[in-house]
């Protein structure tokens, strides 16, 4: 379970792509210094943004290369669901 989280917005959801997909639609949102977006996997921080770093930034060992096989997989499972409900 991912959790976006910033001072003024908080949500779950059950698929690394929505997670991101929001958090990225939340980043203009974000204007002060001292603000940041930021993706929990559980309790473990994975992903923040703020207006001090260029990009985002990915936490922890390892946790590109994890969210990025995640991210595959999804986008893989969502064109097999797409292909099943153009065959019916």
């Amino acid at each position: 379970m991912f959790r976006v989280i910033t001072p003024e917005f908080s949500q779950d959801f059950e698929r690394w792509t929505d997670a991101l997909n929001t958090a990225k639609s939340l980043q203009p949102k974000c204007k002060g210094l001292f603000q940041d977006i930021r993706i929990f996997d559980g309790k473990e921080l994975v992903w923040v943004y703020s207006r001090s770093h260029t990009y985002p930034q990915f936490v922890g060992a390892g946790t590109y290369n994890r969210l990025a096989r995640l991210f595959l997989q999804e986008a893989i499972e969502d064109e097999e669901v797409e292909g099943e409900d153009t065959d019916s």
